[in-house]
């Protein structure tokens, strides 16, 4: 599981999504396209798991008027833990599933 070959992968992983997000900081129109909306989903998803009942993730408990909450300090710790384990974990099901003799075909 912390293998080499893993932080590589996790690597490219987050660079590429580096790479999704850097339009945004420089075109705003571009946050309402496909690829935009795409790497917005992490930022996003603190919304869901605050209506499945995770407490303390949104500001004033979620309850801004017609606006939407930002994050507590909380909520950010939250949500990039979260999405890093899920990057890290599909960075290790990539690393597993590309080594040599990983499928045990001949066990």
């Amino acid at each position: 599981m912390f293998e080499k070959r893993t932080f590589k992968v996790l690597f490219v992983l987050l660079l590429a999504y580096g790479l999704l997000v850097l339009p945004g900081l420089f075109w705003t129109r571009y946050l309402d396209s496909p690829p935009g909306l795409l790497a917005a989903i992490p930022f996003l998803s603190i919304y869901i798991f605050h209506n499945i009942g995770i407490p303390g993730l949104l500001q004033h408990d979620g309850a801004c008027g017609w606006g939407w909450c930002a994050p507590t300090p909380i909520g950010w710790a939250f949500l990039i833990a979260f999405w890093l384990l899920l990057a890290w974990l599909i960075a290790w099901a990539i690393a597993r599933a590309g080594r040599p003799g990983a499928g045990g075909a001949g066990k």
